[in-house]
């Protein structure tokens, strides 16, 4: 019997937290993202690292307790925020991400990233999918093709995937999912012509010793 995020996340590999934030909450936050992302120039659609660094609003998100309540719970007392990430499809965007896991891109200790949904996410605007339990197969050869120009040069090779076994995680905006790094996932490509946006964050057991990471500059102690 699973009765908390903790047996659940090692079980699945992923939690999720309904409306971890408000409507209002949720609101904010992407109209803040566009300012951002305006502000910086980045007007196309794809990926933009380091939101905390832009704007006090996101490093204030990536602290909120009832959060940081449910970390300590899966990581343990010391948690350590590094890094986030504003992932922004657009009505017109069509393109999906492959089948991966996040492992390789860091290495070290493992990490916890929480996707927050800013949109609503379903299969027709690219909500995430998820094979759950995959983590515990640890850390996979990644060698699909990587062709196609659309970066994650870390890819899993759909021969790896089981699609009876695939988890298509709807969700509702303010919506959270932690997940493993070594969990496989992907998304459906948008083809609704509604906009997809998330917040991705990125953690750690401050316990454990790791490389300095580059992309890590706003890293911070959140709990421990």
């Amino acid at each position: 019997m699973v009765t908390t995020f903790k047996e659940q996340f090692d079980l699945q590999g992923y939690v999720v937290l309904p409306q971890l934030f408000s409507q209002e909450e949720i609101r904010m936050l992407k109209e803040e993202a566009r300012a951002v992302l305006d502000r910086i120039g980045m007007n196309k659609v794809g990926v933009y690292v380091g939101m905390s660094i832009a704007s006090g609003m996101f490093k204030t998100a990536a602290a909120k307790p009832e959060l940081v309540a449910a970390l300590k719970e899966i990581i343990g007392d010391s948690v350590i925020f590094l890094s986030d990430k504003i992932v922004y499809k657009n009505a017109s965007t069509d393109f999906g991400s492959p089948w991966h896991q996040d492992y390789p891109y860091w290495e070290g200790s493992h990490k916890f990233s929480v996707w927050i949904a800013l949109d609503d996410a379903a299969p027709a605007n690219g909500c995430l999918r998820v094979v759950p339990g995959s983590h515990l197969l640890g850390a996979v050869s990644h060698g699909g093709d990587a062709s196609d120009g659309l970066g994650f040069d870390n890819r899993l090779g759909r021969d790896e995937i089981d699609e009876s076994q695939v988890a298509d995680l709807h969700a509702t905006k303010g919506d959270a999912i932690i997940f493993h790094d070594l969990l496989f996932h992907s998304s459906y490509r948008n083809t609704s012509g509604h906009d997809r946006w998330a917040l991705i964050s990125t953690y750690k057991d401050g316990t454990l010793e790791d490389p300095d990471y580059p992309w890590a500059l706003a890293a911070f102690t959140v709990s421990g």
